[in-house]
């Protein structure tokens, strides 16, 4: 590929990575453990509940976290998902727990984990991709992996993949665990829910050719089975894809050699730089 044809892998790449930080937001800290940075529109509540601390906003303890992320959604600031999401400070130690739809406006950083669900044939690799349902409230329609989502309280990378593989497209737990690990990417960006700070747990697990996925808990319309020369040609000609997933798609470009060893090296530094 000639480098101008990498201009849209990097568009997306850099989509990913809009994030000025700090920005308007202000630290948010829990007891002397800073974990996040408040969105602006939580100024006026955080303060309202006693929290405002001089520059920043300080929390008693990770203990206050739960019943923040409940005032807040009393409040209408955001929607609740009902599904509580560890809080990391900034060493990377779980100080308490949230509400996951509340994690974009403190800042916080979140895990989530993505499945690359191939088929090895005679003719290449083909990879399964999910349509997104259209009632979904981020991304509705677009394209995205065989399974993918947060990583909730409690539960390892692989775990969350296998609670996710079974509750998305019906993937077996005995299956769904000889899913390899194969990268971990980052990034910070914004978008309307607020602030994403997300490390993404990716797997490659390669699939009977007769398995067909099977869409459970309504959050994928239907699944496709792709040459994968075709999903790298949909990542670089269109916005069809949900805006992370394509950062992990480049991933398995990459390692599946579809680019040249200097467009790799050029991409490759752009998706694991800051």
């Amino acid at each position: 590929m000639h480098d101008d044809s990498l201009a849209p892998f990097l568009a997306h790449i850099r989509n990913c990575k809009t994030a000025i930080l700090p920005g308007p937001r202000r630290e948010v800290l829990a007891g002397d453990d800073s974990f996040g940075l408040a969105d602006p529109r939580l100024f006026e509540a955080l303060t309202a509940l006693g929290y405002a601390d001089g520059p920043v906003f300080r929390l008693p303890d990770g203990a206050a976290l739960q019943p923040l992320g409940e005032a807040l959604a009393a409040q209408r600031l955001y929607r609740p998902h009902n599904e509580l999401f560890d809080v990391f400070d900034k060493s990377g130690i779980v100080i308490g727990q949230i509400d996951r739809g509340a994690l974009p406006l403190l800042g916080c950083t979140a895990a989530g984990v993505h499945l690359n669900g191939l088929v090895e044939r005679p003719e290449g690799v083909f990879l399964w991709m999910g349509h997104r349902a259209n009632n979904k409230r981020l991304d509705p329609g677009k394209l995205d992996h065989l399974a993918a989502g947060g990583i909730c309280t409690g539960l390892s990378p692989l775990q969350a993949l296998i609670k996710e593989a079974g509750e998305e497209a019906a993937i077996p737990p005995d299956l769904a665990a000889q899913a390899q690990p194969v990268a971990t990417l980052r990034y910070a960006m914004t978008r309307p829910e607020g602030l994403r700070q997300d490390t993404l747990f990716c797997y490659d697990l390669t699939l009977p050719p007769d398995f067909e996925p099977q869409p459970v808990d309504g959050e994928v319309a239907f699944f496709e089975l792709m040459p994968i020369e075709k999903v790298l040609e949909i990542v670089r000609d269109t916005n069809d894809v949900k805006f992370n997933v394509n950062l992990v798609l480049i991933d398995l470009f990459l390692r599946r050699g579809l680019f040249s060893a200097a467009d790799s090296a050029r991409l490759r530094q752009a998706l694991d730089g800051a």
